[in-house]
């Protein structure tokens, strides 16, 4: 690691205490030049540290930057797995797809404050500023048919919504199939990208992204998305998104372990929107009414017609609307 990242890890883990730089020096072996520098960058990329003279530097208590050590500090179970934390990337999937390339291990995490090309279904682009949000990556494995695959963005759906309910007073909800709202605003977009095996016909690998608007963006969001888009919170929390990203990744991962088995089904299904609701089920220029039951356990949309009917409607190319 880099004397920077090395720095974060430390004042990380003595949040609130000041630390010499001569002890850092000696812990890291460099010089206090070295240290010096690396500080100031932290600074420049919004780490909350505070500078004084005989007795160090300090990471404010408050302080609501990612970071690879925050974000460990609240793994649970994950502690084995490659973290990767920058500042800004083009888009956390890309960088991860490109680690997968070189043969990184299942659990590679690349995780940024900022992407400059973040993408989101269909070939849309997902609004991804800097120090407001939360975006990343997880390299999958998965022993799954291809058909199967939508259980990793159910999933992920889910550990969100429990992230948020554990560090927040939020109650998210989720619009089938992989968005997550609270309070009729969407704050989370998934999208899974999945590298298919010709021989197995099966998942090579996937790469799983989550984009979360944790804070408003300063100056409001983009007037495209202004009625859609929404942000988990308006209070700024310390160590926020850190411990939102350490919580999803964990829940995610607790699912994946058993995603043969279908286990989330029952909780995915208890936080589904518009259950009950009329609705309008959208492909290409077809628009059907109807009123959304449910999902069964292939995460398919169960609803019925006017003339009371049922059907099963499977993601891909379809969306749906409140009427």
């Amino acid at each position: 690691m880099s004397v920077k990242v090395d720095i974060s890890a430390i004042l990380e883990q003595r949040r609130g205490e000041y630390v010499s730089g001569q002890e850092l020096a000696d812990r890291l072996g460099c010089t206090r030049g070295a240290i010096w520098k690396a500080v100031r960058t932290l600074q420049q990329q919004g780490f909350g540290i505070s500078a004084v003279t005989n007795k160090g530097y300090c990471l404010a208590t408050d302080s609501d930057v990612l970071s690879e050590g925050g974000v460990r500090k609240y793994l649970d179970g994950c502690e084995g797995m490659q973290i990767n934390v920058y500042s800004s990337v083009g888009s956390t999937n890309d960088v991860l797809k490109e680690l997968a390339a070189k043969g990184a291990p299942e659990g590679t995490t690349v995780i940024a404050a900022q992407q400059t090309g973040g993408k989101g279904r269909l070939g849309r682009s997902f609004f991804s500023p800097q120090g407001t949000g939360l975006y990343l990556s997880i390299l999958l494995k998965p022993d799954i048919e291809v058909t199967k695959a939508v259980r990793i963005t159910t999933c992920a759906a889910l550990a969100v919504c429990e992230a948020i309910e554990k560090h927040t007073d939020k109650k998210p909800q989720i619009k089938w199939v992989n968005d997550v709202y609270i309070r009729g605003r969407k704050v989370c977009g998934i999208l899974t990208e999945a590298s298919l095996s010709m021989e197995s016909g099966g998942v090579d690998y996937a790469v799983l992204g989550i984009g979360v608007n944790v804070y408003k963006p300063d100056g409001d969001f983009p007037e495209e998305i202004r009625d859609i888009a929404g942000a988990v919170t308006d209070i700024r929390s310390a160590d926020l998104k850190n411990r939102l990203a350490g919580s999803i990744i964990s829940s995610f991962m607790r699912y994946y372990r058993d995603i043969s088995k279908g286990s989330f089904f029952k909780d995915y299904s208890r936080r589904l929107m518009w259950k009950g609701e009329q609705i309008c089920v959208i492909s290409g220029n077809n628009r059907t009414l109807c009123r959304l039951i449910d999902v069964d356990e292939e995460c398919r949309l169960k609803v019925q017609l006017p003339s009371g009917e049922q059907r099963l409607v499977s993601s891909g190319e379809i969306s749906i609307r409140k009427i």
